[in-house]
């Protein structure tokens, strides 16, 4: 399992993950939706596309355009579409296994 981190709370737990350029991609339904608001940030990738940002709430803290996604990736890069990845801090980590 993979989990992205921030400000001692997990935003985000997926078994599968997509990794692109040394970032780690969630799914959309990995995030706890209740710490993200939408921002007016967007930035363009050559061949990606346009990626659209969120905003980190947790706790009194925020984290503006820490983590970013694709909605309509050029077609080189449909594996990541509507994935979401971070940064700003955010630690993107492998959780430990469970003890057998």
């Amino acid at each position: 399992m993979w989990r992205a981190v921030w400000n001692g709370a997990v935003v985000a737990r997926a078994a599968h993950s997509e990794v692109v350029e040394g970032n780690r991609y969630f799914p959309p339904e990995a995030l706890r939706w209740e710490y993200f608001t939408d921002s007016a940030t967007t930035s363009v990738c050559g061949w990606k596309g346009e990626a659209r940002y969120l905003t980190l709430q947790v706790d009194g803290r925020t984290n503006p355009d820490a983590a970013w996604y694709y909605p309509a990736p050029m077609p080189a890069a449909a594996a990541i579409a509507g994935r979401v990845a971070f940064w700003h801090g955010v630690v993107v980590e492998q959780e430990p296994e469970e003890p057998a």
